[in-house]
């Protein structure tokens, strides 16, 4: 699978479909263009799409790492899991996110979808431009994480 790079804005209809950018869907190998996993970012105030083969990985990463006897990892699969849906993309490319969701991320009509590599978030546009590094930032934390693989 190609990776998901770059932004695309989108509109959140009434009933709350949004079309998945087709530039993205087109990266999706064949098989996986009918259904993708959504679920809440533990750490920010976005959804985030897996397809269905990254989806299986990230779950099975993360069991493979937990105890199945330890009542705390098991809520943590729990959890994980269970904050997961599947969502079927219609015949146009549309998928339709339940308003939890776009109530969690206090979603307006205005949509990014922003590539991730393996996956695919989804923020409120505004939200998204907020919680951007300035590029003071983005720059010395960049530098500090490559130095760290090279060293």
């Amino acid at each position: 699978m190609k990776s998901f790079i770059g932004n695309i804005e989108a509109k959140l209809d009434a009933k709350g479909r949004v079309f998945v950018p087709s530039a993205y869907r087109k990266l999706l190998p064949e098989s996986e263009r009918e259904r993708i996993v959504m679920r809440m970012d533990p750490d920010n105030a976005c959804l985030v799409l897996y397809p269905e083969g990254v989806w299986e990985q990230k779950v099975q990463q993360l069991q493979e790492s937990l105890d199945e006897w330890d009542a705390d990892d098991q809520m943590l699969l729990m959890q994980f899991v269970s904050d997961a849906e599947w969502m079927d993309l219609d015949s146009q490319g549309r998928i339709l996110i339940p308003k939890r969701y776009l109530q969690a991320i206090d979603a307006s009509q205005e949509l990014l979808f922003v590539g991730m590599l393996n996956r695919i978030a989804i923020w409120d546009r505004q939200a998204y431009e907020a919680a951007r590094l300035s590029r003071e930032s983005f720059a010395e934390r960049l530098s500090v994480k490559m130095k760290r693989k090279v060293d």
